[in-house]
């Protein structure tokens, strides 16, 4: 979707979101209340000029805007893959990212991720996956590796994978599997405006994307793992 029709249908009482470079910034207004808006669009791929363009963002909103919930909007094609941006360390440049992040949310900031178009790799573990809650459009594309990239990697068969992605989410792409295995917490159709709304009213409960997981039948043992070390149990029997 694009990114100016989804802000339209995200904020009917409007917004100031603007568009550089690739980088989304501004506010919009749901129920009377202010969110900041910090996000991306056209597939970027997050190099270190985009990684601190958010960064940046979510600083500025922390100083300026105390307690504001902070919608981050996702479409990215992942970590850019450039001599250029290793040299610099890029990793550090998202892991400053995944720090500020982390700094809103101590700071009482609501973080609602929400993919919209692309979610791949890297560019997805500093965004949505570092939210409160993450969720998604039907249509979107999230995925860590394509299944061709991971046959080339794990030295399995891509007709294997194929198969073993039918059954087992992790395998798999879309966002039907990662609701299954607990990384989304929803998937939006419908009404955005009043989705968004009840999810900002949704009471925080720490990080339940384990439990959720296991619930929904696509990551059986991480959580049953998570109970057992932290009641010193055995992990063998989980």
């Amino acid at each position: 979707m694009d990114w100016k029709k989804l802000a339209d249908a995200l904020f009917p009482q409007g917004h100031s979101i603007v568009e550089k470079d690739d980088f989304l910034s501004g506010s919009g207004q749901v129920d009377g209340q202010t969110l900041a808006v910090i996000g991306t669009t056209g597939h970027t791929p997050i190099g270190v000029e985009i990684a601190l363009a958010q960064a940046r963002g979510i600083l500025h909103t922390v100083r300026e805007l105390p307690g504001k919930p902070i919608l981050m909007l996702i479409d990215t094609q992942g970590q850019r893959l450039r001599h250029r941006d290793e040299m610099l360390g890029i990793n550090s440049y998202m892991a400053h990212l995944g720090k500020c992040v982390d700094l809103a949310r101590r700071k009482g900031h609501k973080i609602i991720g929400l993919v919209y178009d692309q979610a791949l790799s890297g560019g997805f573990i500093t965004s949505g996956l570092m939210a409160d809650a993450c969720y998604a459009l039907p249509d979107a594309t999230i995925r860590v590796m394509g299944l061709p990239a991971m046959a080339r990697i794990t030295k399995v068969p891509e007709e294997r994978l194929t198969e073993l992605a039918q059954d087992n989410p992790v395998f798999a792409p879309g966002p039907e599997n990662y609701l299954r295995m607990g990384g989304l917490q929803a998937i939006w159709e419908g009404d955005l405006a009043a989705q968004l709304k009840a999810a900002l009213a949704e009471p925080a409960a720490g990080d339940r994307r384990s439990a959720l997981g296991l619930e929904r039948g696509g990551r059986r043992l991480a959580q049953p793992v998570i109970d057992a070390v932290m009641t010193d149990g055995d992990v063998r029997t989980a």
